[in-house]
């Protein structure tokens, strides 16, 4: 599975993929999706999925993610 990082846009998931809610329900994936984008902005209407709101409501997405601390040796 790959999942892709818009810049200031949404994730994007290549199919397949179980997509459930926080009860462990299924949410159903429009049939014939090679891939889905999930909102990040939490703007949507039609969350989980992206409808486009990070284009109207400010959101930036551009900072990296965290870097990992180094272990300790030993």
């Amino acid at each position: 599975m790959r999942i892709r990082f818009r810049e200031n846009g949404p994730l994007v998931v290549e199919m397949p993929v179980e997509l459930v809610d926080h009860q462990g329900n299924p949410i159903p994936i429009p049939a014939g999706k090679e891939m889905v984008a999930l909102c990040r902005c939490g703007a949507s209407k039609n969350k989980p999925f992206c409808d486009g709101a990070h284009k109207s409501c400010g959101f930036l997405g551009t900072n990296p993610p965290p870097v990992p601390a180094p272990t300790p040796a030993g």
